[in-house]
Order: structure tokens, then sequence, then C-alpha cells
């Protein structure tokens, strides 16, 4: 099998020992022991082991796994039980205290969180650079550099990071390189063609596409997964069956649903952007986008995120119409996540709260009249009228 869409339906299928068309779900903790000592001591400590104990493997995780590594064109993966337990753990598979990481300044809340919080209690050290300077990338480099941790396009002011420049970078120094490719989708970007290492995501989000698990995916070489894996072991993030079996199902329709929502996310973007009430769009698929053209190169579709900052003459005018905006939207849910068959539209600023500080916020590019949006697969009309009358109200 070569085609995605065929794989994310069949691949791994030979972990469903069972005559079910449909993988069932294995809700059980443990599995019953070979009588045969030594096949014992194999499920125990062979990497991902389908049928030992939960914490180490399940029969559905390793599909989700097996296909997830085809769509990200990776050796093999792993899932976890949120997106934050991919990147975390991920992160710590290839750190250690007195190392030093190279990230952006923009990065999903979590994410920069740890990486600004819980690795620099553990004396790993951290520098953020501006994703759009490829040189800025050169110049942090250290001799105690061990990981280039991006995520390109970044959430949420959607800016993209050069992934070949960042490819032969880690390649040519041996650092290595990890991409947060959740606003993505494999369907749109597959990192692994530029030379990335490690891609991580929230399967919370256009993977599951349902809104309804949480779930990480970590893919590598089979060696890093294997590294990854032993690190789960001790913390503990394994995922849980039920939604091991909803982000299986979820894969299923991922092409299709991706492709309806790169469509959507167009035609709304540039309706938008010829509206009065909105100041600026910021959207991957827009050639006023100042990455469009490096977009472009190496992105097959331009996803469903867009970035949009209300009209004003003070940024507290522009607040308070956001809040009217929000207020007013009916087919447009004002919920976090993303990714999902439903449209949902968040104010960045109040989302990241009290956890970063307004500089912090400014620096990553948030300001109080930014408005994030995750289209969903409604009909474009319906979307399109959903602004119309809130901006009419």
């Amino acid at each position: 099998m070569s085609r995605l869409e065929t794989n994310s339906i069949h691949i791994g299928k030979e972990y469903n020992q069972t005559s079910a068309v449909v993988t069932p779900i294995f809700q059980t903790s443990t599995y019953l022991a070979s009588d045969n000592l030594d096949e014992y001591v194999i499920a125990a400590t062979e990497t991902k082991h389908p049928e030992f104990y939960h914490r180490h493997g399940n029969p559905t995780n390793s599909q989700v796994a097996a296909i997830l590594a085809s769509l990200e064109k990776t050796e093999d993966a792993l899932v976890l039980a949120t997106g934050m337990a991919a990147i975390s753990t991920a992160i710590l598979a290839v750190v250690k205290s007195g190392d030093h990481i190279i990230a952006q300044q923009s990065h999903y809340s979590g994410a920069s969180l740890f990486l600004k919080e819980f690795l620099k209690d553990y004396d790993v050290d951290i520098t953020q650079i501006d994703q759009t300077d490829n040189i800025s990338f050169s110049e942090a480099i250290r001799t105690n550099t061990r990981l280039i941790y991006i995520e390109t396009p970044s959430n949420p002011n959607l800016d993209i990071t050069d992934l070949a420049f960042i490819g032969r970078l880690g390649h040519e120094k041996g650092i290595t390189t990890m991409v947060d490719n959740t606003f993505a989708s494999p369907i749109n970007q597959v990192p692994a063609e530029f030379g990335i290492d490690v891609i991580v995501h929230s399967a919370t989000k256009y993977l599951g596409g349902h809104s309804d698990l949480t779930a990480g995916a970590v893919c590598g070489t089979k060696d890093y997964i294997h590294k990854v894996w032993r690190r789960s072991l001790v913390l503990g993030a394994s995922l849980s069956p039920f939604d091991s079996w909803l982000l299986l199902r979820g894969l299923k329709t991922l092409a299709l649903r991706v492709h309806q929502i790169n469509e959507n996310a167009l035609q709304l973007a540039k309706w938008l952007s010829q509206n009065n009430h909105i100041k600026s769009v910021i959207y991957t698929g827009l050639p006023t986008h100042p990455q469009h053209e490096l977009a472009r190169r190496q992105m097959k579709g331009f996803t469903g995120m867009l970035c949009i900052e209300v009209a004003g003459s003070t940024e507290d005018e522009q607040y308070n119409r956001a809040q009217n905006i929000l207020k007013n939207l009916k087919v447009f849910a004002n919920a976090a996540s993303l990714g999902g068959v439903e449209s949902l539209i968040v104010h960045p600023a109040s989302m990241w709260g009290s956890h970063h500080s307004n500089q912090q916020k400014k620096t990553a590019g948030i300001n109080r009249g930014m408005l994030r949006i995750s289209v969903g697969i409604e009909h474009i009309d319906d979307l399109i009228g959903d602004f119309r009358q809130a901006f009419e109200a």
C-alpha cells in the first residue's frame, strides 16, 4: 500500500487478531501470561508489546502507531495520553541536565510552559528565537545544544519555520530536530520529507477530529521510539483503550476531513480579508501572509487554522469588538482546542490567561484584538453567513 487514504484505514490490521471488521476495544489492564517463561520475558521487555500490561502496550495502540508512522513516513510511532505527554516525553528522551535547546518565541502554550519552567528547573537551558529568521537558529547553536524544537505553522500566530533549513542544520551539526505538526497534520505537511528527525502531535486535534478524545503521538526511528517508550513507562501517560479506539476511528476519515477543512478555511479567509470589521487576516494560504511562498513549498494544504485581528482604533476597542463577535456567533463555538469537524473560535490572550505575562504574549504575537479560528467541515455558506450576522449584530 502507498496511498495515505488507503493506509489510514488498512495499515496495522495484523494487530486485530479477531474476525471483527472494526478493531475491538481491548478494555483490559493486563493479559494472560504464556506458560513459557522465555516468551513471558519477551512480552515484559519488548518495546510496545501489545499484550503484556496496558502501560507497556495495547493492540489498538499498536495499530494506531503503525498508521501514524506510515502517514508521517517514519520508522515507528508511539501514542500517549495527551499532546503534552507526547511533547514532554519526546523531549525528555533527548535532553538531560546541562543540555541546551533552541526553540521558538511562539509555541503552543503548554509547550512554552514546559520549556520555560519545567526544564529550567532541571538545568536544561532554552534559547528562544524568531522562527522566521533562519540565521537565528544557526547563531543560537552551542556546544551543548542537543535539540532544535520547532512548531510550524505556530500556535496561534501561524508563523512558518523553514523545515528544509532546520533539517539540514540538524544533520550538519549532529543535533536532533523535532517539530510539532499538529496545526498542519500529515495530510498537509510531512516534516520527515525535509529531514526532520522527530514529529509530535496533539492527536486530540486533527488526527482524532471529533473533539471526543485526548491523545498524543511521537513519530521517529525505531531506536528513538524505544527511548521514548522507556521514558513513558516511568512517566505513565499511557493512552486509554477507549481513546485509542476513537483515535483509530478518526484516522480513517482524516484525509477527507482535512481536505474539506482546507477548502473551507481558504474561502473564509478570503471573505474575512475583504470585510471592514477585520483589520487583518493571518492565513498561510493567502498571498498576504509574509511567508506564503515558503508555506507553498513545504505544505500540501494550508490547514483550517487562521487568525483575525478585529478592527479598532485602540486595543481596548478591538477587545470589546472581539467580545461582541464571540457573543453573537451561532455556528462557531467559543471553545478551546481545534481540528475537529465543528468550527471553533477562541480569544488567545484570554486562553493563555495568567500563565504568560503580557510581554510574553506580545513576543508571541498575541494581542487582545486577536481571535483564533479553527474551521470545521460545515457548509462554507453557513460559516460565512455566521460571521455576517455576527458583524451585523
